[in-house]
């Protein structure tokens, strides 16, 4: 019978043949994929009208770029008292990782989300984790309940018990150690590979410049690049590759992000480069707030970061609304080289604080293919945006500059790394010039109510 339906008279088919024909038909009648949405940082505690934003936008995919869920406690923020957990003298952690019965429990309200559940019916879901799902804040490898919860993150994706991350062994474990996975998407010529990575599994301890992927990762991710060619390949990371402002706001904060393990940063791109791979950008979470950074002195073509973070925790809904002004135009001071600011954002310093998601727009039809990465706001409306072709992603030899040599002469190729120190520690500065006066003005505030004080005690005296 398959013989027949095949065409091929009488002969004997053998049975590879006919997989490897099917597969093949199955890809060709793939439709292209033509709009993805992408977001992070959702407390399942919290309300999420975000969805149907994400639903309107009418997305075939949607990607999961970490803390899917807060699994992990927060402890109230105190100075003093017995359990101290900020402050030079703290005794106890700010955060405990909960247990597993406590994590099903938040991935069981996540998942049925009433918009959340609307958008699974119809969209097909993948992701990976940041810190909070993987269990514990800015954990790495050392963090005890990484198997479980990598059980727990893939159930709650719906990673089907086949596939390569969520295979079980004869003792039930998962082969793969950590989440990393990649998807191709679409038919032949218009292909979407999706790379989706794990930088919590396998790396080594904040600011010791260590693995941020661990060996096995890393060579699988070598294999994804120099595999088979893609129109549009799409990088996943929860953590920002790109920008680095922890260089510039510190040391009153640090953000996690590649840069703050510049060996393997300058790894990964140096990968992307050698690859040869046209279409390339990436996209990332965690940093609760949107922006789109780049850099020009990777490959031959500009690189791209669209970073959407979070879904329901962003910067701005930690502070009362009067205290926004300030925030944004501490965000405007801030310095950031690799940020792509125009007329597209809504603010001048091309943040947005307020609950976002990220969109990609592929436009197959036009003459060159066109794309679209933008932040939009929790109600669908655009907040930054860039727009290119495929033609200005991919390499030209002519314009091409290694990463770190002669790239000074080029917008997005300085980092932050590398600014003067009065550009690169003004926040600092300013902080410290704000907390001076500040400390004057209690001094003198102090010495005058003293001063009154005293004279009218004397005066009493006397009287």
């Amino acid at each position: 019978m398959i013989s027949r339906w095949l065409g091929v008279g009488g002969g004997v088919v053998r049975p590879l043949s006919v997989l490897l024909f099917l597969a093949c038909c199955a890809s060709e009648q793939e439709p292209p994929v033509y709009r993805i949405a992408f977001g992070s940082c959702a407390n399942q505690s919290d309300p999420q009208p975000i969805w149907s934003a994400i639903i309107d936008f009418d997305p075939q995919i949607f990607i999961w770029l970490g803390d899917n869920i807060y699994g992990d406690i927060k402890r109230p923020m105190k100075l003093f008292g017995k359990e101290r957990t900020i402050g030079p003298w703290k005794n106890v952690p700010r955060f405990v990782p909960s247990s597993e019965h406590e994590m099903q429990a938040r991935y069981d309200k996540a998942k049925n989300n009433h918009g959340y559940s609307r958008l699974r019916q119809n969209v097909k879901v993948i992701g990976t984790w940041d810190d909070h799902d993987y269990g514990l804040n800015d954990a790495g490898k050392e963090f005890r309940g990484k198997i479980t919860s990598q059980r727990l993150l893939l159930d709650f994706l719906d990673e089907p018990r086949d596939s390569p991350r969520s295979h079980l062994d004869f003792f039930c474990l998962r082969n793969q150690a950590g989440v990393y996975a990649s998807y191709t998407l679409g038919p032949v010529g218009r292909q979407v590979k999706v790379i989706l990575l794990d930088t919590r599994y396998h790396r080594d301890p904040l600011f010791s410049d260590g693995t941020m992927l661990g060996n096995s990762q890393w060579s699988w991710l070598e294999k994804e690049l120099n595999g088979p060619a893609s129109a549009i390949t799409i990088i996943g990371s929860s953590i920002q590759v790109i920008s680095n402002l922890s260089a510039t706001t510190g040391p009153l904060f640090y953000l996690e992000s590649w840069g703050l393990f510049p060996k393997e940063r300058t790894r990964l791109f140096k990968l992307i480069a050698n690859s040869k791979r046209d279409g390339v950008f990436f996209i990332s979470g965690d940093v609760h707030f949107g922006e789109i950074t780049r850099c020009d002195c990777v490959t031959g073509y500009p690189l791209y970061d669209i970073t959407s973070s979070g879904l329901t925790q962003a910067v701005e809904k930690a502070i009362p609304p009067p205290l926004h002004l300030l925030l944004r135009f501490l965000a405007w001071l801030t310095p950031s080289t690799m940020r792509v600011k125009d007329k597209s954002c809504r603010y001048r310093s091309c943040t947005y604080g307020q609950p976002n998601f990220g969109a990609i727009e592929i436009n197959w039809d036009a003459t060159p293919v066109s794309l679209k990465f933008e932040v939009k706001d929790a109600n669908g409306l655009t907040v930054t945006s860039v727009n290119r072709t495929l033609l200005d992603l991919q390499s030209k030899s002519s314009n091409s500059k290694v990463y770190g040599r002669g790239g000074k002469d080029w917008k997005y190729c300085s980092l932050e790394v590398n600014l003067p120190w009065i550009v690169r520690y003004r926040l600092l500065v300013l902080f410290f010039c704000a907390f001076s006066v500040l400390l004057l003005a209690l001094i003198g505030l102090i010495s005058v109510v003293a001063s009154v004080c005293v004279k009218y005690i004397l005066k009493c005296k006397l009287d």
